[in-house]
């Protein structure tokens, strides 16, 4: 007997898959490598608000629903040969779009909508290149699947690869390419890959067909056709993760910063949980995403409801972080276990995008418009908690009378906490709010459709009797916005930050007395107050707030203000929310937009001091720190003139970039970081406070102050507009 053989297999079976591999792994690390890059190059042009990040995945999301239609109707209406030519003179046509750049000319337009002016800049700037890059997930698949090659017949297995490729890119940007390149290098090296990536589109391309001499095999049986209720279903469980990513981004960015490194991490756990999740063998049982899950509710609930403080910890973070987390794995595995067969391949891609585009829809343009504050996360939470009913759960009015009359007697002991003993502390309602719902759900945990609407029916009713002292609320494309009386105080806030207070015994008097970082005895009304200040007859204030600086000007004085935020301007103004401005500069003009690009334009206009003091909650404008920023506001600076940085911030040591350009520019530097004495003058806060002259002479007697201190450089890398890294200035 002769022994018998295992043929040798084919040379290109074993090619094939690493071919394709490479491609999509290629294809899908360029795609999302774009995403934090052009928006970082944006910055400087529309200014550094965690709305910017929200609009442009926005605008992403929508572009991926036009490659994935492109991608189905090729596939599905076009032969084969013809495809991957269409395809490589729609890569041919996005070269003439590289390297990425602002548009000539382009320039922010202060009176009209933020929110589209950024989509148009995206659009214009890096559409082609990315709706190419979009098209190339289910293209690359398809063609696989006529590739004769391993597992031809289920390609899903190609979108883990593609997520992989995308988690590796969006990490290795704030962590590797940011810190080493500038802007200007990324780009090139982006530009770089995604010539080459022709290259590969070619080659898979040409290895879409039949494996020579393979046996014929049976035609597959027609594929069922797609439901409404299981197209309804893809569609929400996209929705959700979508619209959460981006209300976690919001709330994060608010907090800590609109910085790549903020947005790239919500992104890359969003796509390692289509990583995980989209596996013939997934890490994790439906039991323990479903735990996970119903955890994660429970969290995202108390985050969103301020149960805690309006403003996170570095825990609150990861807690956001990994419950997001939990339910994108819950979401992205539902959608896995209900994947169609092959032939809907490209349909279900279409589904899957349209889903994740209607959630950054909602956060981004319905969301602004629709609520006063960042409550998009909540509403998606609730929606979310939709996900755990089954569909064989029957709305009776039994089921919903059960649930209405349940949520009803929770609400009472808040009701009589509030009405009865004048209970006001919103913690401490918050908390027994949410131990009423948690009563409700244990009650009726055997009938989940009645627990649902009761929790429902307990959070509508009862937060309607949970006391809100807000006088005002409103949201712009650049945060949110409140006015509040706290104690003898009134309070403006942006995001989580306290921007400017005014004591309420002020109001009906002549000349309130400025408080918070503005406060007499801090380095602010030091600075105004000095000789140089006294004796100064132009003074340029970046950043309006509440107007607080205003009650330094002096008669001889000429103010001019400037505020990218035109709520900002209408807050200040209003003399019923405060009167710094209408009693103390009525008359002192607000140049509407970004300053930087306001103040460019300005030529010939000049100050005595210049102080910038724009800041969006605890964020950091990096285009209006960087050294060619410096540059332009010396040059609007007059002989002797001193230029004022107000630097507070819970996280970043502002003062290190700043210190390393006035280092190289050669200029006087101090620093003041003031303690403030809250504990006798709930109005006096502590600051931080940079100032910069040519001359130390020009500081006058505040250079042998001896709270201010001489501000040394750390020999650090300059920040310029192509290089800024956030991370390396983190409080230590």
């Amino acid at each position: 007997m002769h022994p018998t053989h295992t043929p040798a297999r084919s040379p290109r079976i074993l090619i094939v898959p690493v071919l394709f591999t490479t491609t999509i792994f290629l294809s899908a690390s360029l795609l999302f490598f774009v995403q934090p890059l052009f928006a970082k190059i944006v910055l400087p042009q529309i200014g550094g608000a965690p709305a910017v990040w929200t609009t442009a995945m926005l605008f992403f999301q929508s572009v991926l629903i036009g490659g994935y239609l492109y991608a189905h109707l090729l596939t599905k209406h076009v032969p084969l040969r013809l495809q991957v030519v269409c395809h490589m003179v729609v890569w041919a046509f996005a070269l003439f779009f590289l390297p990425l750049s602002i548009p000539a000319g382009w320039s922010y337009d202060a009176t009209g909508s933020a929110a589209w002016q950024t989509l148009l800049l995206f659009a214009a700037g890096v559409g082609v290149p990315f709706a190419v890059l979009s098209a190339n997930a289910p293209l690359i698949q398809i063609w696989y699947g006529k590739s004769g090659g391993p597992s031809a017949d289920d390609p899903y297995f190609l979108y883990g690869a593609s997520n992989l490729g995308s988690l590796i890119a969006l990490l290795a940007f704030p962590l590797v390419a940011e810190p080493l390149f500038g802007a200007d290098r990324i780009g090139m090296g982006w530009t770089l890959g995604f010539i080459a990536l022709g290259v590969f589109l070619f080659l898979s391309g040409a290895c879409a067909r039949p494996v020579g001499g393979a046996r014929p095999v049976a035609a597959p049986a027609p594929a069922r056709p797609l439901s409404a209720p299981q197209i309804g279903m893809w569609i929400l469980l996209a929705f959700v993760p979508s619209s959460l990513m981006l209300a976690v981004t919001s709330k994060i960015s608010t907090d800590i910063g609109s910085i790549p490194m903020v947005w790239v991490v919500p992104l890359a756990l969003y796509l390692l949980s289509f990583v995980i999740t989209f596996s013939h063998k997934p890490l994790l049982g439906a039991r323990a995403l479903r735990l996970g899950f119903l955890v994660a509710l429970g969290v995202l609930g108390l985050v969103f409801t301020k149960v805690f403080g309006a403003h996170l910890s570095w825990l609150g973070v990861a807690a956001l972080i990994a419950s997001f987390l939990a339910v994108a794995l819950f979401c992205h595995g539902r959608l896995y276990e209900t994947r169609p067969e092959a032939a809907h391949l490209t349909a279900f891609y279409v589904i899957m995008s349209v889903g994740g585009a209607l959630g950054g829809l909602f956060n981004s343009i319905v969301a602004p418009v629709v609520f006063d504050g960042l409550y998009e996360g909540g509403v998606t939470t609730l929606i979310a908690a939709l996900l755990v009913l089954s569909g064989r759960m029957k709305l009776t009015p039994q089921v919903a009378g059960m649930g209405v009359l349940f949520g009803l007697a929770a609400v009472l002991p808040i009701i009589v906490a509030v009405e009865t003993f004048a209970v006001s502390d919103r913690v401490m309602l918050s908390l027994l709010l949410v131990a009423m719902i948690g009563i409700v759900a244990v009650l009726l945990r055997n009938t989940l459709l009645a627990a649902a609407i009761g929790a429902a029916t307990v959070t509508m009713v009862g937060s309607t009797f949970i006391p809100d002292d807000v006088l005002f609320r409103d949201r712009s494309f650049f945060g949110t916005h409140r006015v509040n009386n706290e104690g003898s105080l009134r309070l403006y806030s942006n995001g989580t930050t306290v921007h400017g207070a005014q004591r309420l015994a002020d109001f009906g008097g002549e000349r309130p007395e400025p408080l918070y970082y503005y406060h007499r005895n801090g380095p602010m009304a030091q600075v105004m107050t000095s000789d140089q200040g006294v004796a100064a007859v132009s003074v340029g204030i970046v950043g309006l707030g509440v107007g607080s600086l205003a009650c330094y000007a002096l008669p001889h004085q000429d103010w001019q203000f400037y505020e990218i935020d035109r709520v900002v301007d209408d807050v200040a103004r209003n003399p019923d929310w405060f009167t710094f401005m209408s009693q103390c500069a009525p008359d002192s003009p607000t140049h509407l937009g970004d300053a930087r690009m306001v103040l460019a334009q300005q030529e010939g206009l000049t100050y005595d001091i210049l102080v910038i003091d724009a800041y969006s909650s605890d964020a950091v404008p990096v285009h209006l720190t960087t050294h060619e920023a410096m540059e332009l506001y010396l040059s609007r600076l007059n002989p002797g003139g001193v230029l004022v940085y107000h630097i507070s911030n819970r996280y970043y040591a502002i003062q290190r970039p700043l210190a390393r350009s006035a280092a190289a520019l050669g200029l006087a530097a101090r620093i003041q970081h003031y303690p403030g004495n809250l504990a006798n003058d709930p109005g006096d806060s502590p600051s931080r406070v940079v100032m910069f002259a040519k001359d130390g002479a020009d500081f006058g007697a505040m250079a042998g102050d001896a709270r201010w201190q001489p501000l040394i450089s750390d020999g650090g890398r300059i920040w310029t507009d192509n290089y800024a890294n956030l991370l390396s200035i983190l409080e230590r």
